[in-house]
């Protein structure tokens, strides 16, 4: 593991921008414009994201879109009880392990999300005017590696 940065200092930590902070600011931007943009669709970013994975990657376990929208099963089974609700995904067990329930997504839900991949570029794009590609690419490879450090963080305790 690499040797910790010490770009902030406890004595100061609150007198200056914590890249957390920007980060989280950030993306509750992005979210809350996605949003407004797909309220029209009665659909939230905690709905939506699920659908669009199983959109472009298929059915999935409720386990698999539990970690992958970094919420507990438990609330992905609620989620998905809405989702299901309005008739945007439907559930099954398998046939080789009853256990486990698969999810996919349904006609209608493909529908209501059809225009997310839009929504999405576009707010993405107006949070990025002005960046040009090298400052977009630093950006994002910079992230990366946060989240990088932060797994073998992860890995070790």
């Amino acid at each position: 593991m690499l040797r910790p940065a010490t770009f902030y200092r406890a004595e100061r930590y609150f007198t200056e921008p914590s890249i957390g902070l920007l980060m989280k600011q950030a993306l509750n931007s992005i979210v809350t414009q996605v949003d407004q943009r797909l309220g029209a669709h009665d659909l939230t970013s905690a709905q939506w994201g699920p659908l669009l994975r199983l959109a472009k990657s298929g059915p999935a376990t409720v386990l698999e879109l539990a970690r992958w929208s970094q919420v507990d099963p438990a609330a992905m089974t609620r989620l998905l009880d809405r989702l299901e609700k309005k008739q945007l995904c439907r559930r099954s067990r398998d046939p080789v392990d009853r256990r486990v329930v698969r999810v996919q997504i349904t006609p209608e839900g493909e529908s209501a999300i059809a225009g997310v991949p839009a929504a999405l570029s576009d707010v993405m794009n107006a949070h990025l005017a002005g960046f040009n590609r090298d400052e977009f690419n630093a950006l994002t490879q910079a992230l990366q590696r946060m989240l990088a450090n932060g797994e073998a963080m992860r890995k070790t305790t």
